[in-house]
């Protein structure tokens, strides 16, 4: 499945009304440990189809990332039924990620 780009227009239909869990990459384009994690992101969307894995560009979605405290980018959340489930700041390895998706 492919990354979903997010915005505040679609946020509440693509995250909090989703049927799937929903993983969400908080970044921006001079992001370098963004970049960094842009791979891992799209191999997770790659593999998985029970996961609906979307990005978020701060510098874009300014609201969506002042209203979840997004401090330090990259930041990856778990949201669950349209709730905010887990929340990992930094570049962290698949495994990782994925674990947090199946806690």
């Amino acid at each position: 499945m492919a990354v979903i780009e997010i915005t505040a227009a679609n946020f509440e239909q693509e995250v909090l009304k989703s049927a799937q869990p929903v993983l969400l990459d908080f970044w921006a384009v001079w992001c370098g440990p963004c970049r960094m994690l842009s791979p891992v992101i799209e191999d997770i969307a790659d593999e998985n189809p029970s996961i609906k894995v979307g990005k978020v560009n701060v510098d874009e979605e300014m609201s969506l990332a002042e209203k979840y405290g997004i401090m330090s980018i990259p930041t990856v959340m778990v949201f669950k039924n349209g709730k905010l489930v887990d929340t990992s700041v930094g570049v962290k390895p698949k495994s990782e990620i994925l674990a947090m998706i199946d806690e």
